[in-house]
């Protein structure tokens, strides 16, 4: 039998966290991180990032484990997530992969191939000009025609991995989104379950804004100042974020802090609307709906019950 692997995905702050922490300490799991910020050291308040303690001494892994001017790749992630998930199935224990990032979540349960095509340094050089010439949204533009999906979720200031699009399409003409081959799954000595968590709209803007009031509180004004001073550039992947890029933005006299905020909530809403349009396509996901009337203390357990339940079937 395939080694079972338990996925559990779903919107920012529906209560991933939580809930994986409760299923991992009932089931004996590891939790393998699929969001594609907490791989960053220094960026802890605005990336919720759970803390030691919220842990509960369950094992977390793929936390922490870059700089935030570090380059980290889907392809890198899909390496490192198969030697955690691997590590953890030798040790006896059920990795739980959790996130929000769809593509790092389906670059291990689809297992795609990344296989990177060789670097011509003429033509990165050549970019690289052009893009200090007429600036980084010009290269933008010119991967948005040849490769509308990677643009689309590519910032034109991550001008690393803009170039890198630009030049596999420019050197194979194949787009980068189309360049990842999916392996046939009947090889893969894995068995993936996959669970969602979804809420009603309303009820999940209400924990995004109350969310965001909590990292102001908690000091995420202070950790972006932190960031800035030590020197990191406000036109990193990393800084463009939810909830940094607005703050940066406020720091330079862009607007007022009241504004960054509300674009903090106003981007956040959106950022969880587009994960659920990513999830909703994957019709292996079992969703759990939490409801208005369910006490927020017993959601952890409840979902833990729920999947642990399912699985007992299987």
């Amino acid at each position: 039998m395939p080694d079972r692997i338990i996925v559990l995905v779903g919107p920012t702050a529906v209560g991933k966290t939580q809930a994986s922490i409760a299923l991992a300490k009932k089931c004996g799991g590891e939790i393998v991180s699929a969001d594609s910020m907490l791989v960053y050291r220094r960026m802890d308040i605005g990336t919720a990032k759970p803390t030691m303690l919220e842990r509960q001494g369950v094992p977390h892994h793929l936390i922490d484990i870059i700089d935030p001017d570090e380059p980290f790749s889907v392809a890198d992630y899909q390496r490192v997530a198969f030697t955690a998930i691997d590590a953890i199935l030798a040790r006896g224990n059920t990795p739980i992969l959790v996130g929000g990032t769809g593509l790092y979540v389906q670059a291990v349960t689809d297992r795609y191939d990344f296989s990177p095509s060789s670097t011509d340094w003429n033509l990165r050089r050549q970019l690289e000009e052009e893009a200090r010439l007429c600036g980084n949204a010009h290269l933008h533009d010119r991967l948005a025609v040849v490769d509308p999906v990677t643009a689309a979720r590519l910032h034109a200031n991550d001008r690393r991995r803009v170039i890198r699009a630009l030049e596999v399409y420019l050197q194979s003409g194949v787009p980068l989104s189309e360049s990842g081959k999916k392996q046939d799954e009947a090889d893969s000595p894995y068995c993936f379950q996959l669970f969602g968590l979804t809420m009603e709209r309303e009820l999940l803007y209400r924990r995004i804004e109350q969310r965001v009031d909590k990292m102001l509180e908690d000091g995420l004004l202070a950790e972006v100042e932190r960031l800035l001073t030590a020197g990191f550039s406000p036109e990193l992947f990393s800084l463009q974020s939810l909830g940094y890029k607005q703050l940066i933005a406020y720091l330079r006299g862009d607007y007022a802090l009241a504004t960054a905020v509300e674009l903090i909530k106003r981007d956040t809403r959106r950022f969880a609307k587009r994960q659920m349009t990513w999830f909703r396509r994957d019709r292996r996901i079992d969703w759990y709906n939490l409801g208005d009337t369910m006490a927020e203390a017993a959601w952890p357990e409840k979902i833990s019950n729920y999947i642990a339940g399912k699985l007992a079937k299987l």
